[in-house]
């Protein structure tokens, strides 16, 4: 399907054949395949309440957003509605944090004049989890400090009183009452972090705001794996900043997770949704830059008309598929071929909206050229390498751009983060600028990096921005 409505992977998603998909997590995500239906994100106005007469499920969010739940064959259907202005597919979701309290300066704030301790906020905490039995994250009479926790995961949202109840419990009866768990721990370490109390190490280490209100939501996972989807994301915001406006509370919430995947200029649903809801009541966003900086996924350029430049991307052995973002300014009229291992030149890219098709070796290569969203001016061109045995073909690969009709001649290349990748796939010249994930790209975001007080400079792995 070939819609300038729809977003270039989700138009390419549903162009690649189900064997195609199911090889690609970049492809498949978003995607309930024992419904056969795709979560979507969606922007609109007017009134969207009628889908649902035909099977579509809709969430309505703050701001003109939505999540649709949409059989496959009623997508154009939706992308045809005028009160439907765009569509994306959700992304996978992956949680970062690292921290220091006494390089932040938070320890003069908390103990000097100003005395900020946060009480009276409502801190929001979207991630793993919570370990809600934690003693940082009780009063000292042993109460929760926790105003409500939502676990996506079970569907249910846990009040005070239940939590107090629980709590007051043995522990077979407490797991019963609240079951809620966070098993990767990365939601209890970051709440630590925002709002620990220090009860545990009789207040040493205490969190930032160590006297706030707790709101917890533990992410749900829809797709494969661990990871959950930015529709969660979504879900959550929009549930946190209700909240905070119906308790009368200024809301900090904090996001520590990102991806790879989008320009970075800030204008994806997922981003300006941030901006949106960072508007309403007394709400601030506060999001992690990530862990990218490091990484080797971000390549980067300029070239001039007739000139050619040459992106080098090493692809590791036992490498089971990745996608590549080329990232390019609409005006500008760039030339694309891939370059093999073996020095074999495939494409160019045919400068049309829609799939296309290379094969080199055990490596099916899905491309889509596409064109702005209607939001941004940047244009991009997808690829997705993907295997037609167990692994995709080890080597150096070259992104071949040449300047055909150039005004700005910036270029921009991300690979999916470096979590996801065998340990040797990555650029062989990248650039550690522009690696801050999405959505701490977001304008409204507070966007906060990791600093190396030894060093006093950036923490080599911090993703950096502009």
């Amino acid at each position: 399907m070939d819609s300038q409505k729809l977003e270039n992977i989700l138009n390419l998603a549903l162009d690649a054949g189900e064997e195609e998909r199911e090889k690609s997590p970049s492809l498949r995500t978003g995607y309930l395949r024992a419904e056969k239906k795709w979560e979507l994100i969606v922007r609109y106005y007017g009134e969207i309440d009628g889908l649902r007469q035909a099977g579509i499920g809709v969430e309505k969010l703050l701001g003109g957003y939505a999540i649709l739940t949409t059989p496959e064959g009623l997508i154009p259907y939706v992308a045809g509605l005028p009160q439907i202005e765009y569509v994306e597919k959700p992304n996978r979701l992956y949680f970062q944090t690292d921290g220091g309290r006494a390089a932040s300066c938070v320890t003069v704030l908390q103990e000097g004049r100003e005395g900020l301790t946060g009480r009276g906020v409502l801190v929001a905490v979207i991630d793993s989890g919570i370990d809600y039995a934690h003693p940082d994250f009780r009063n000292e009479d042993g109460t929760t400090r926790i105003r409500e926790l939502w676990d996506q995961s079970q569907g249910q949202v846990y009040t005070e009183e239940e939590i107090n109840e629980a709590l007051a419990s043995g522990e077979e009866e407490r797991r019963r009452l609240v079951p809620s768990v966070d098993v990767s721990g990365h939601g209890t370490a970051v709440a630590g972090i925002a709002a620990g109390g220090g009860r545990s190490q009789g207040g040493r280490n205490r969190g930032v705001a160590y006297e706030s209100t707790i709101l917890a939501v533990k992410l749900g996972s829809r797709g494969e794996g661990s990871f959950p989807w930015t529709t969660e994301l979504m879900r959550a915001l929009d549930y946190s900043v209700r909240r905070g406006e119906q308790w009368g509370m200024p809301l900090a919430v904090n996001l520590s997770f990102g991806n790879t995947y989008g320009s970075h200029d800030g204008f994806s649903l997922l981003e300006t949704y941030l901006d949106r809801a960072a508007g309403y009541g007394r709400t601030s966003i506060v999001v992690g830059t990530g862990n990218e900086g490091a990484g080797n996924g971000h390549a980067s350029g300029e070239v001039g008309k007739g000139e050619t430049a040459y992106a080098e991307l090493a692809v590791g052995t036992y490498e089971t598929g990745f996608g590549l973002q080329l990232w390019k300014s609409y005006v500008d009229e760039l030339e694309v071929s891939l370059e093999a291992p073996s020095g074999r030149v495939i494409g160019p890219v045919e400068p049309f909206m829609g799939a296309q098709r290379l094969t080199y070796g055990n490596t099916e290569i899905l491309i889509y050229h596409g064109y702005p969203s209607p939001y941004s001016q940047s244009q991009e061109i997808y690829f997705d390498f993907i295997p037609r045995g167990d692994y995709v073909d080890s080597g150096i690969w070259k992104v071949r751009i040449r300047g055909e009709e150039v005004v700005t001649g910036r270029y921009d290349l991300w690979l999916p983060p470096a979590s996801t990748l065998s340990g040797t796939t990555r650029f062989l010249k990248p650039d550690p600028q522009i690696t801050l994930t999405i959505p701490a790209t977001s304008s409204m975001a507070v966007s906060v990096g990791a600093y190396d007080s030894r060093y006093r400079s950036y923490a080599d792995f911090s993703g950096r921005g502009y």
